[in-house]
């Protein structure tokens, strides 16, 4: 993970929603994958414009999340995880926000009311309960959304989707991958990870 160098920014709460000029101020997605010369917008279905929207409200619930963990957290672990969570989700806002435009897709502006929620709980939470609280309900998420985009990758017409689906699948992993080596991921979290998986 690149270093952030302007960690002071990443510390400030003013403002807990993305918006134009943090998301400016940010590197591009330098995923290394090829931009797609012209998307197939007859091709977005409804399933990817599900896919959209969760990955933009991820990163209106997360980047708030990972700003949090900066100061309320006790273990170094969970700022590390924080800062990756800053650091991916910006970037995959950045290009949810491109695609969506390019294909016409409206996308919302807020997180739902239930990551709402968790954002306030994470807020008020300090030190080794905020630890838990964050690891439990940022792998429940990631784990959830991880399912919907192999969905996706798997069978989307739409190569713009196509390449977003498949940043946010390394995204994800690497968050996935960041949580656990807290040491916190429960096996009440993976189970209730395992409860939505299809039948």
């Amino acid at each position: 993970m690149a270093v952030i160098a302007t960690a002071a920014g990443w510390l400030s709460l003013k403002n807990d929603s993305v918006d134009e000029s943090a998301s400016a101020n940010l590197p591009t997605s330098s995923s290394g994958l090829a931009v797609p010369q012209a998307a197939d917008t007859d091709a977005v279905n409804a399933l990817d414009k599900t896919f959209l929207t969760k990955v933009r409200q991820a990163g209106l619930w997360e980047i708030p999340a990972g700003r949090l963990a900066q100061t309320n957290a006790s273990s170094e672990a969970i700022k590390r995880a924080g800062l990756h969570l800053l650091d991916g989700h910006s970037k995959l806002d950045q290009l949810v926000r491109e695609d969506s435009e390019a294909l016409h897709v409206p996308i919302p502006d807020q997180a739902t009311a239930e990551q709402q929620r968790w954002v306030d709980q994470l807020r008020s939470t300090r030190g080794s309960a905020f630890d838990q609280l964050f690891v439990d309900l940022l792998r429940s998420s990631h784990g959830k959304v991880f399912i919907t985009i192999g969905e996706v990758r798997a069978s989307t017409k739409n190569s713009l989707v196509r390449r977003l689906a498949t940043q946010a699948n390394t995204t994800v992993q690497d968050h996935m991958d960041v949580l656990e080596d807290t040491g916190l991921v429960t096996d009440a979290t993976l189970d209730d990870v395992a409860s939505t998986l299809p039948k």
